[in-house]
């Protein structure tokens, strides 16, 4: 009878370690990969110690300083809805062909005080390449 009460409390606590590895390996995952889509005037209210991990929406506008070795920019960012509402962006990585003042931008990354440091930029696409009402026809 001692040696069942034994196998029983080896399989429990085995069990229990199982249990918590699964949870904390759900829990590191969920809290790793949550990231903020935000337009810019939701992000100018939010702390930027909240903001560890967000993706934002706007138009690049303002002076749009491009460094000596083509990589990257520096931009302000305008909300499309509220255009009063900006974030300075910094970015360091290849801009895309239709990056320009007044393209609608998608950035991913990280408020640090007022600046929102991008690890990613990405341009919605113009209109230019949907088709006309002509081609369609």
């Amino acid at each position: 009878m001692a040696a069942k009460k034994k196998n029983l409390s080896i399989y429990l606590l085995a069990f229990l370690l199982f249990a918590g590895g699964v949870g904390f390996m759900m829990y590191s995952a969920l809290s790793e990969n949550c990231t903020y889509h935000l337009n810019v005037s939701e992000a100018v209210k939010v702390p930027s110690e909240k903001l560890k991990s967000a993706r934002l929406f706007g138009v690049a506008d303002g002076d749009i300083v491009k460094p000596a070795n083509g990589l990257g920019a520096s931009f302000t960012m305008h909300d499309l809805e509220n255009p009063k509402d900006a974030v300075y962006v910094q970015y360091k990585g290849a801009l895309p062909d239709t990056f320009e003042k007044g393209a609608e931008v998608i950035v991913e990354g990280r408020m640090e005080g007022k600046v929102f440091i991008a690890k990613t930029l990405m341009t919605k696409c113009p209109s230019k390449y949907e088709k006309s009402n002509r081609e369609k026809a």
